[in-house]
């Protein structure tokens, strides 16, 4: 029932894919630099996560092990 229920969930993405962002020529023109700014981009965005998770990794440590120890104790009583 569920491999069914993901195909068509794919097929429904898929469909709402092609009728809202069709494929058609934008006639633009990227210069050089617009490669190394993307690519700059993505790569400070990965920095900026991980030193955010670097930073508060003891944080976010603490609130999933307190939130799956209340499951646990709430399954046990």
């Amino acid at each position: 029932m569920k491999k069914i229920s993901v195909f068509y969930l794919a097929v429904l993405y898929l469909s709402l894919s092609f009728i809202l962002f069709p494929s058609v020529n934008a006639h633009a023109y990227l210069d050089p630099g617009t490669g190394s700014m993307i690519l700059q981009t993505l790569l400070a965005s990965f920095m900026i996560i991980g030193t955010g998770i670097g930073i508060f990794r003891n944080k976010l440590k603490i609130f999933f092990k307190r939130l799956f120890n209340k499951e646990k104790k709430n399954n046990t009583l």
